[in-house]
């Protein structure tokens, strides 16, 4: 594998596996396309060989299960020799330093710095991975999932919106969730949601009224509506989730987590239902 080296970027390169180093820029947001799904990024400390296997696991879990929409993949025994070869299909990887801009201290070095390791997989392999767990790619179209999420904090109540003043953090998180799992999202504006009346209490009884062209009027194509409130006991959030398909309401949530976990387990039981691979996972 050829030796990677430092930018003034940030970047420490990109590797393609039997071709030359190439620089690349980072993209502030991954676009969904065929290549984009067969990518996933992990934190990993320095640029050290030895660093990537573990990174490499991380990131072919993040794969099959966007590839194939099945969620219930996670943490799956059976994924664990494919985790643990992952390295045989890797195609392409890159770094980005985390601390950008801040100067190494003594002989820090990159070796204990925080690095995006972004990993990209060779297709046909991760088919035929998914082949050998009884499992195909999910073909069919993605729908933009619209999603309208009420946060309770001790500051108060408020529903998620794009140009919202509250919630930027939430923001950023729940896009890289999408992102992660294969998906695109769209909140509503804050003029939309007063204009429908949409708050806390009312996304806690259930979807908004009319909820199909509440998610065409905020951008998206379906509607995933939950609710998201801090937990004092469990130090960590509680969210409950709602997604209507085929006649049916699926709900599900989670205790004690982090809002990223929240919002990546929100699209983890949509990729799940409109993949064909029944109910989310608990």
């Amino acid at each position: 594998m050829p030796q990677l080296r430092s930018s003034r970027t940030g970047w420490i390169g990109v590797v393609s596996i039997g071709a030359a180093l190439l620089i690349l820029p980072l993209a502030a947001r991954a676009v969904l396309t065929a290549e984009a799904l067969y990518s996933s990024r992990t934190i990993v400390t320095g640029t050290r060989e030895e660093n990537r296997p573990a990174g490499f696991a991380n990131c072919i879990e993040d794969v099959l299960v966007k590839v194939s929409g099945d969620a219930h993949l996670l943490d799956d025994p059976r994924l664990d020799p494919i985790k643990a070869d992952a390295g045989r299909l890797v195609t392409a990887i890159r770094y980005h330093d985390r601390m950008e801009g801040i100067p190494h201290h003594d002989e820090q070095g990159t070796r204990d710095r925080p690095y995006d390791l972004f990993v990209t997989f060779d297709k046909d392999g991760i088919d035929a991975a998914l082949a050998s767990l009884g499992l195909k790619p999910w073909t069919g179209p993605r729908p933009k999932i619209a999603v309208f999420l009420g946060i309770r904090t001790a500051r108060g109540d408020y529903v998620l919106a794009f140009d919202g003043e509250r919630g930027i953090d939430q923001r950023e998180s729940l896009d890289a969730a999408a992102t992660r799992r294969g998906l695109e999202e769209a909140l509503p504006s804050q003029a939309q949601l007063d204009a429908r009346k949409i708050d806390f209490d009312g996304l806690a009884e259930g979807p908004p009224a009319d909820e199909d062209r509440a998610a065409r009027e905020a951008g998206g194509d379906r509607a995933l509506s939950g609710t998201l409130a801090w937990n004092d006991a469990t130090l960590g959030w509680t969210i409950q989730w709602r997604f209507r398909d085929g006649g049916q309401t699926y709900a599900w949530g989670a205790k004690g987590v982090s809002f990223d976990v929240a919002f990546r387990k929100g699209f983890e039981g949509v990729e799940t239902i409109v993949s064909g691979h029944g109910s989310p996972p608990a």
